[in-house]
């Protein structure tokens, strides 16, 4: 039985004029003077764009800064992963852009589920974030005459994304690890690689360090400070299958959850409609092609259900659906809006493939247009990745699709100084649930990280460390004693049990419960089931897996076994949250939630709201708190891109 509470969340959003509240906020936040700021310890777990960011502007500004990565370098980052580009509202194609566009069009694309003083403060952050990245040299494309390049994402009228062909993540990684190795070079910033977080240690109730593993060595490590950051990343993996990095994972954020920080709107989850479809059932990961592509290919399936004459096929027998359907906004809806649709004709017999499950992404328009070299100059890598991949060449042939698991936008609860509802430890990034709502628009992600590490931690952190006392802490206190004991008895569970099943057969089921269940497509009754079956799955794990090795040292298999431990907890909080949730917005989608012509049908009057939830032990029903969203700004309506 799930239990309710109402007003125990304070996001802490300042009043006034929208335009104003950042500014007027970051005034009435504390200082720490230069000269103190260097006896102040603030603990970075996670390396990416969020968290390479954060680390390299505050120790830049005097803190003393220890960065945690999961990986053997911060450059193994998911975000490196990440092609299409960055949004910023610059209006450089004086198309009618603004920084009130930007945060509108976000409000919408997210279907009126984001807070909308976050929103406008990210918007209003993003010509900012381009400026930072042009000093450091992040090569964005120009056009001939040296100006920066744009194109058009999902969700805009306008070209406001930057990108750097199809490698903006790697490159804005790039330029965030150079900030970052100038620090750690100059003694101020410590890096801590191939460590994973185990556990967020509370002193009087304030995030006061954590307990790492040394992945390489097996060793459990004791790190105190005065704030902790977690920049960890989505939990997109808890679907097995996704375009995420195998070594994404919840365990960061769920660990922190049971230690007292609210996880907010878990169901939350973008599907991404441009990806590469599943080929069988050896696969262990997604391959996303950027949305940029839907520039210039046009989606398309045939015209009669069943009609398998494939690329070849006349045009008058192609049904170009999206921009049938969405004449305003064409191939380039929302990622949500986008997803489904294909969905739709795929289960409707209009599919294309061996499989059925995918629709065609088409450039041989585009090639007769502008030249096959134009293609080639804007898309190049992508399409040389597709072809590696597929076998297929497309700029012969069009491209095959299917909607993946891609991004996630619950997260930790953090208020409007991205602090948790555990004092001192805030959450950066998609670690958080802040910006985005129930769907996030393209070439959003990049730009959230990089303005939460650049340019909101660096402002709010202070805040805290200047206004609570913090008494000096050290590792020897009796609360990181318990805490490693925990993480070594979880540890030791796991390696104990010696069943018959490899940790990959069990996550991958519940890989395939979540998508059938909580994927594309919802309902009370599967929603119902699915716990059940999450429920089973959980108690086969702890009763049957199989972790070879020890403890004592590198052991790839008891991590995945701990992270899919994590999974298949926070999994039935997943579902649980897309049960009580009954209505349709962005990325869910419940079946019995949707207009006459299959779009996500809202329920304004009951469910405007973020729903926030908070452990309460093991096998004790969770409670879900509710923060309210109000709107000033931006009308509620109902999303139209017809």
């Amino acid at each position: 039985m799930v239990k309710n509470s109402t007003g125990l969340l304070d996001s802490k959003v300042p009043g006034g004029d929208i335009a104003d509240r950042w500014d007027k906020h970051k005034f009435d936040l504390k200082l720490v003077a230069p000269a103190n700021r260097r006896k102040f310890k603030v603990l970075v777990v996670g390396t990416g764009l969020a968290g390479a960011s954060a680390s390299a502007t505050l120790s830049e500004l005097g803190y003393d800064v220890t960065a945690f990565c999961i990986h053997g370098s911060p450059r193994r980052a998911h975000s490196i992963a990440a092609q299409g580009g960055i949004n910023a509202a610059k209006n450089y194609q004086n198309d009618g852009d603004s920084v009130f566009r930007l945060f509108y069009d976000t409000v919408k694309g997210g279907d009126f589920r984001s807070r909308e003083s976050n929103v406008h403060r990210l918007a209003q952050i993003s010509t900012e974030i381009i400026d930072q990245c042009v000093s450091q040299g992040v090569p964005f494309a120009r056009e001939y005459g040296g100006t920066l390049a744009n194109r058009s994402f999902g969700g805009a009228q306008v070209s406001r994304t930057f990108y750097a062909r199809g490698q903006t993540g790697q490159q804005l990684l790039l330029g965030a690890y150079s900030g970052m190795m100038r620090q750690v070079q100059s003694g101020h910033l410590k890096l801590m690689t191939s460590r994973e977080l185990l556990s967020v240690v509370k002193v009087d109730g304030v995030a006061r360090g954590i307990v790492v593993r040394n992945l390489t060595t097996g060793a459990y490590e004791r790190f105190a400070g005065d704030a902790v950051l977690l920049c960890t990343g989505g939990y997109g993996n808890v679907f097995f299958l996704s375009t995420n990095a195998k070594k994404s994972n919840v365990t960061a954020a769920w660990r922190a959850h049971k230690n007292g920080a609210f996880f907010a709107n878990p169901c939350f989850t973008q599907i991404h409609p441009t990806c590469i479809p599943v080929s069988g059932d050896y696969q262990s990961k997604l391959t996303l092609m950027s949305e940029s592509l839907r520039n210039d290919g046009r989606v398309w399936v045939p015209k009669e259900a069943g009609d398998k004459r494939g690329p070849e096929m006349p045009p008058e027998d192609r049904d170009y659906y999206l921009e049938r359907r969405y004449p305003s906004f064409g191939n380039l809806v929302p990622r949500d809006v986008a997803s489904r649709a294909s969905k739709e004709r795929c289960d409707a017999g209009y599919g294309v493939g061996e499989t059925g499950m995918s629709v065609y992404l088409d450039f041989r328009d585009a090639i007769a247009r502008d030249g096959e070299d134009t293609i080639r100059s804007k898309y190049g890598n992508l399409f040389q990745m597709y072809e590696r991949i597929t076998g297929e060449d497309p700029y012969r042939v069009p491209m095959r699709i299917y909607p993946a698991v891609h991004y996630t936008m619950g997260g930790l609860w953090v208020d409007y100084n991205l602090e948790t509802t555990v004092p001192g430890l805030f959450a950066l990034g998609e670690a958080n649930f802040s910006d985005h709502g129930a769907n996030r628009l393209g070439a959003s992600a990049l730009m959230q990280g990089l303005a939460d590490g650049y340019f909101v931690i660096p402002a709010t952190i202070a805040g805290h460390l200047a206004g609570r006392k913090l008494q000096p802490v050290g590792t020897d206190d009796p609360a990181f004693g318990e805490a490693e004991a925990a993480a070594r008895a979880h540890n030791e569970r796991l390696l104990g049990i010696k069943g018959s099943r490899t940790v990959d057969s069990i996550h991958r089921e519940l890989g395939l419960l979540m998508w059938d269940y909580c994927g594309m497509a919802r309902t009370g009754a599967g929603l119902t089931e699915v716990k059940s079956k999450i429920a089973a799955l959980r108690e086969t794990f702890w009763n049957d897996v199989r972790v070879p090795g020890s403890g004592r040292d590198l052991n790839t298999e008891l991590e995945k076994a701990g992270r899919v431990a994590d999974f298949l907890e926070f999994a039935e909080v997943f579902a649980e949250d897309a049960l009580v949730r009954e209505e349709s917005c962005g990325g869910h989608f419940r079946e019995e939630y949707q207009t006459e012509e299959g779009e996500a049908l809202r329920d304004d009057k009951n469910f405007c709201h973020v729903a926030a939830w908070e452990f309460n032990g093991e096998d004790k029903a969770s409670t879900r708190h509710t923060e309210p969203l109000e709107f000033e700004y931006v009308k509620l309506t109902q999303r139209s891109y017809k």
